[in-house]
């Protein structure tokens, strides 16, 4: 049983409480590393070196299975008021993507060259024209399905600031600065399908369901390679080359 010492705090500790050394060989081959023996301060954090607490690590899935339940749960809205559901899933995406870029886990846009930022938009027109050019009638009723009751105004602002900014942030910008790409174009495509498919009466056109989500995933995947490929902001502005080449120009 140690002995202890209650009154006095500076007290040594009694030699039963003493860190054991290290173990010794006469061997000339031995060495302590090879021992089971470890030092009681080998864990210790060395001065300057950060240390990241169990409490401190946050997981961005927690954000993004947030955003996938709010989208079910504002369904309800689609019929009187789906700008007002637009308006709160992207801001919450968002404030997810904001607020971890504040904190420091998302990746951050730099000074970024004319050559990364025109790859950007390169890739857009890539992507749009080909499906403007085949599908320009059906991407027409797609844009006012989506954006039903809204001015020519109102879904501008959608598809060049707040649906190129939140998912940016969140998903190439939060996600996808610890998984590979193809995981986070997963991930968002199914975001996508969720916001968009209520909106569209997928029972009533499967096919036209099936030519939306096919490019959903093709978009998706596009945006999460440039970001890979040229950064976040090329693929920002992948997207709403996209936006505006798919959908708003069907709405004009």
């Amino acid at each position: 049983m140690p002995t202890i010492y209650p009154d006095d705090p500076n007290a040594p500790l009694p030699a039963e409480n003493w860190p054991k050394p290290p173990p010794t060989s006469t061997d000339p081959d031995f060495a302590p590393e090879d021992s089971e023996w470890e030092s009681p301060f080998a864990n210790r954090p060395k001065r300057g070196e950060r240390v990241t607490y169990r409490g401190a690590a946050n997981d961005p899935f927690f954000g993004y299975l947030v955003a996938m339940a709010l989208s079910v749960g504002l369904m309800p809205l689609i019929p009187n008021a789906p700008d007002m559901r637009y308006v709160l899933l992207w801001l919450v995406m968002a404030g997810f993507g904001v607020l971890s870029w504040l904190l420091g886990t998302s990746a951050r846009i730099w000074t970024e060259t004319p050559e990364n930022l025109g790859w950007g938009v390169i890739f857009g027109l890539l992507i749009g024209v080909p499906f403007w050019i085949v599908g320009s009638g059906t991407l027409a009723e797609t844009a006012q399905r989506l954006f039903l009751g809204m001015t020519l105004a109102e879904s501008l602002a959608f598809l060049v600031f707040v649906i190129p900014l939140a998912e940016t942030l969140f998903f190439r910008g939060v996600l996808q600065e610890g998984r590979p790409f193809w995981i986070v174009s997963i991930l968002s495509s199914l975001w996508s399908m969720l916001v968009f498919f209520p909106m569209l009466n997928v029972r009533q056109y499967p096919a036209v369901a099936l030519i939306i989500g096919t490019a959903l995933i093709v978009m998706n995947v596009i945006y999460s390679y440039v970001r890979q490929r040229n950064g976040l902001a090329a693929s920002w502005l992948c997207q709403i080359t996209v936006n505006l080449l798919l959908l708003f120009l069907p709405l004009l």
